[in-house]
Parts: structure tokens; sequence; C-alpha cells
């Protein structure tokens, strides 16, 4: 069972905030194989939304995103830093994230577009959420990237 949370930065917890980048490290650092920034100050202006296993007592985060507003990363509103724990993949937790990302994105900012920044092979599946790939596929931290736009 997932318990779904979402925080301005300001208002996470030290313990909070240490999960979110632990996990960001776990996948984009060592199972990408991938040294970049992580820290972008963009983190500081989003909500974060946070999926934690409430089946464990130590509130394991399965699952992150942060919902970033028009103007910090594109024009419109972004979803960044998308994440989920190897632990639960192929077991939907990605596309509840999304979904969930989307909804509140609306919420906080207006049914306006969306626009992201994603992983090459992550194309179809954020094309099954209603993304549209937009321009050419670019490296970004030597990673095949293509921005996606939610209308």
């Amino acid at each position: 069972m997932t318990t779904w949370t979402l925080k301005k930065f300001d208002e996470l917890t030290p313990h909070e905030l240490y999960s979110i980048l632990q996990l960001r490290s776990e996948v984009f650092v060592v199972e990408q194989n991938c040294v970049y920034q992580d820290m972008d100050n963009k983190d500081l202006y989003a909500w974060h939304l946070m999926g934690w296993d409430s089946d464990t007592p130590d509130r394991k985060l399965l699952a992150h995103t942060r919902l970033l507003p028009p103007g910090i990363s594109y024009p419109e509103a972004s979803i960044g830093r998308v994440v989920s724990s190897p632990s639960v993949r192929a077991k939907g937790i990605g596309r509840e994230l999304m979904q969930k990302s989307i909804e509140y994105i609306y919420t906080l900012y207006g049914n306006g577009p969306i626009r992201i920044g994603a992983q090459l092979y992550l194309k179809t599946f954020y094309s099954s959420l209603g993304f549209q790939p937009e321009g050419d596929v670019y490296l970004e931290d030597n990673i095949q990237h293509i921005i996606m736009y939610l209308p």
C-alpha cells in the first residue's frame, strides 16, 4: 500500500529530504551510472510528491516527483525528477506517480499545459499518459532525452 504526501520544500522534514535525495542518488547516479549535479536549486521552488510504503514501519520512500511552477524549467508547469524505487518497478507505481503528479499540477497551477524533459527510453510510457514528443532528441548528462508536452 502506498501513502501519498505532497509538500513544499520548506515543509519537508529532514527524514523526507534525506529519503528523496537517497532515492534519486540510488537511481540516477548509481543505477544509471550518471554523475551529475542533482541539487540544482529547483527543489526550493517545487512541491514534492512522495509515495511511501505504508506497510513497513520505517516508511520507505517508493516514488517521488517534483512539481514546478511555470517559469522555473519551462514557460509551462513541469514535472521533474520522476523516480521510483527499483524494488517496486513494473507494479504500476510509475503510472500512479505520474497520474497523481498531473492531477496535483492542475490543482496547484491550473489546467494549463505541462512540459517535461523525458529520458528517451520512457517516451512510450509518457505518450500513454497523453504527452506528445516535441523537438529533437538531446543529450543531458550523457543520457538521451526528449521534450514532451501535455496540452
